[in-house]
């Protein structure tokens, strides 16, 4: 079969807007349809959802909010998420908090996802968790049936091991684009594993989930003092924030790590996309490297 895919990874952005806790944000429509505008003036594009995503209503509330403004859908990339099954009152059919990648419950996701967002087809689709019960020959199948239908126009995977990667791939004709696994100066298993090391040999796009640690990084004093230390004489050579030479950290990497933001306050997104100014040095990056595993390297 012959795909039409972009050969070099994914195209989007260089930082992504995540939406996972847009429901707690208490914006009105127009309030967020304000916030996406202003995140796209401030060069931010890709927009990153899953289907549970605020209990089920994330997709909902970003939807009604594209619909107030329809010309936005084309300056953006949008990203869901499908395969936990989350119980919820939105969901009464589901009993229980599993997985499922079913050729079926992937395809009846993206038509809530489509219906939710109010869109006819969106740029990536990802696997929110590798399932011990994974059959990647039902997820090709639910996948092939995707993307000739028009419905999705690329797919990637979320929190996939090298090895679950290849698998799933080996039964694809499209390549996986996307990999979106935690990574932050607090949280280095992926740089050690192989993840990047796989993501740069096969031209996908590794994106950072908690790229601030889920908040930690603003309490790196009481956390880890010689990492705060470290970072703390980083930011101020470059005049920058904590936060922005964590991302700035990330950016460095040669995989082309994508970080996902998740604040709904728009100084903090414009302020993290100043971190794409910010050019580390090797003794920058590798000092906070050490700082962060607290031995010296090999």
């Amino acid at each position: 079969m012959n795909h039409q895919y972009h050969p070099l990874g994914f195209t989007g952005s260089r930082l992504a807007q995540g939406y996972w806790r847009l429901a707690e944000w208490g914006m009105s429509d127009q309030e967020l349809v304000r916030f996406i505008e202003q995140g796209i003036e401030a060069g931010i594009t890709t927009v990153d959802h899953a289907d549970i995503y605020g209990d089920y209503l994330c997709e909902t509330l970003f939807g009604k909010a594209l619909a107030l403004k329809p010309s936005l859908r084309d300056k953006l990339q949008v990203i869901t998420k499908c395969g936990i099954m989350l119980p919820s009152k939105q969901r009464p059919e589901i009993t229980s908090h599993r997985y499922d990648q079913s050729t079926g419950h992937i395809i009846q996701s993206v038509d809530h996802s489509l219906s939710n967002l109010q869109v006819e087809s969106i740029e990536m689709l990802l696997l929110h968790r590798p399932s011990p019960l994974m059959d990647p020959d039902h997820i090709a199948e639910a996948f092939e049936h995707l993307y000739t239908v028009g419905k999705v126009k690329h797919f990637g995977v979320s929190n996939f091991s090298a090895q679950q990667f290849d698998l799933l791939q080996s039964r694809l004709d499209m390549p996986l684009l996307v990999n979106q696994v935690e990574l932050s100066p607090l949280e280095l298993k992926r740089f050690k594993d192989g993840t990047l090391e796989h993501a740069q040999q096969h031209a996908v796009t590794p994106m950072a989930w908690s790229p601030f640690a889920g908040g930690d990084l603003f309490k790196l004093e009481g956390i880890n003092p010689t990492l705060h230390q470290a970072m703390s004489v980083v930011a101020e050579a470059h005049q920058a924030s904590l936060d922005q030479i964590a991302l700035a950290w990330l950016l460095r990497h040669p995989s082309g790590i994508v970080p996902v933001l998740g604040s709904g306050q728009i100084e903090r997104v414009q302020s993290a996309q100043k971190a794409l100014s910010i050019t580390l040095t090797d003794d920058e990056w590798f000092a906070i490297w050490v700082a962060s595993q607290g031995h010296p390297v090999p």
